[in-house]
């Protein structure tokens, strides 16, 4: 998956077309991240293989329609569950993330197993994103930011006097430390 593009939420349902054995098949409906619609329901007809073993040419998309955040001002902690492919096997894993949507998330998730693990996108497969709650967060690079009080040292802050005492054309070297 090119993590340059924007990773987007798509639900894309899907079934099989009808035939003999099947006149009114089953209506598969899944959660996808992808950068566009058509990487999308290429995911979406991957993991259907791997689930219901229906390919894609047996069965039609009915819709792929992109997911929006309801509310992305607000910070929330994500927990996220998936499986991956290495070098040595298949190895499922939990992780938490804390950003202001789920697709955010999902594209912290990415950059950090590719990162961390060396996975590729490809080989990445998400099992299931929620919103978690505070208390119930287990990582403690998560619980950190849940203190209320917490405050953030701006440390390298340029103080410059007042605009009517500098010269336009003298120069002189900036001091960097809080004055």
């Amino acid at each position: 998956m090119p993590l340059s593009k924007q990773i987007r939420e798509y639900q894309v349902a899907g079934r099989m077309y009808p035939s003999e054995r099947y006149p009114v098949p089953h209506i598969y409906r899944m959660r996808v991240f992808a950068p566009n619609a058509v990487h999308a329901r290429s995911r979406f007809w991957y993991f259907l293989d791997k689930l219901k073993k229906v390919k894609k040419v047996h069965g039609e998309v009915i819709s792929c329609n992109e997911i929006a955040e309801k509310n992305g001002q607000v910070v929330k902690n994500f927990g996220v569950w998936l499986r991956y492919d290495s070098r040595t096997g298949t190895h499922n894993m939990y992780k938490e993330y804390r950003d202001t949507s789920v697709t955010g998330a999902v594209a912290h998730l990415y950059q950090d197993m590719a990162a961390k693990h060396r996975c590729r996108g490809e080989s990445l497969q998400i099992i299931k994103i929620a919103a978690i709650s505070g208390k119930k967060c287990r990582r403690a690079d998560v619980k950190q930011f849940h203190d209320k009080h917490i405050r953030f040292p701006l440390p390298h802050r340029i103080h410059r006097g007042p605009k009517e005492f500098r010269s336009t054309f003298q120069a002189s070297r900036p001091t960097t430390v809080k004055c």
